[in-house]
């Protein structure tokens, strides 16, 4: 029997550190930091992240609509401030193959234009004369809908979809929704004082191939036609079918915000 005690001591050794063992292990997931790390450490700089088009402290960001071009759509996001454009960037634009050179070096020229022109009178960057029409209509959409919200705010009686800060008193600027055609929107906005259309233009127009050409002979011509008739009741242009329907319809748009 002596000899044998040993023997039970080992097994009694044994079975105790097992016991350890197994206490341990029951005892580790409630204490150890790096699972609350895993379960929730890297949640909160996700949820602080800013939504895109939300607003910061004193400042205001809204996005512009996309605008089609022949290379690919442009979209511009603007931060305003106290009225004033103080940044620019482009959501989207061109991309592949050439397209990449050309917005890599033209949108950084554009954003700097946009803040410090405060409008989309800005000048073309060379060689990126599609990227640049198409900035300049998505950033004068983008200064629209500023304009619209800042109007919302303050309670202003106007049309809130359509005017411009800055217009006469009496006076409306008023922007059309987007027609859709067969070969691209058309969209239009109209100046109206005194119960008549006193200018008119095309922030959207179908681009690339033969339609530049057409665009450039038949806008010009719909715009006189607008301040000519005073209504959306014009003719097409000739060669223009597609183009100068969604011009009236873009137009009557206008007209219906501004009362008719």
């Amino acid at each position: 029997m002596r000899k044998s005690h040993p023997v039970r001591r080992a097994v009694l050794a044994g079975a105790a550190t097992v016991s350890g063992i197994v206490l341990l292990l029951s005892l580790k997931p409630a204490s150890d930091p790096g699972s609350a790390s895993a379960a929730g450490g890297a949640a909160p700089p996700v949820a602080a992240q800013s939504p895109q088009g939300g607003r910061g402290a004193g400042a205001g960001t809204v996005t512009g609509d996309a605008a089609d071009t022949q290379y690919g759509p442009v979209q511009v996001r603007l931060t305003v401030s106290g009225g004033k454009i103080t940044g620019a960037e482009a959501v989207q634009a061109p991309k592949g193959g050439q397209s990449d050179r050309v917005t890599a070096d033209a949108v950084p020229k554009l954003n700097r234009a946009a803040v410090a022109a405060g409008t989309a009178d800005i000048d073309a960057v060379s060689g990126a004369t599609y990227t640049s029409a198409g900035y300049r209509r998505s950033l004068q959409s983008a200064l629209d809908k500023a304009a619209a919200a800042d109007k919302a705010g303050s309670g202003a009686a106007e049309d809130a979809s359509g005017g411009d800060a800055g217009v006469p008193q009496g006076t409306q600027v008023l922007t059309g929704d987007a027609a859709q055609t067969q070969y691209g929107p058309v969209q239009v906005r109209v100046t109206v004082s005194g119960g008549k259309i006193t200018g008119a233009e095309a922030l959207q127009a179908p681009r690339g191939g033969r339609s530049d050409q057409v665009t450039a002979d038949a806008v010009p011509a719909l715009n006189r036609a607008a301040v000519a008739a005073g209504t959306a009741d014009i003719d097409a242009v000739s060669g223009a079918t597609y183009t100068s329907a969604g011009y009236r319809q873009s137009l009557q748009s206008a007209l219906d915000r501004a009362g008719g």
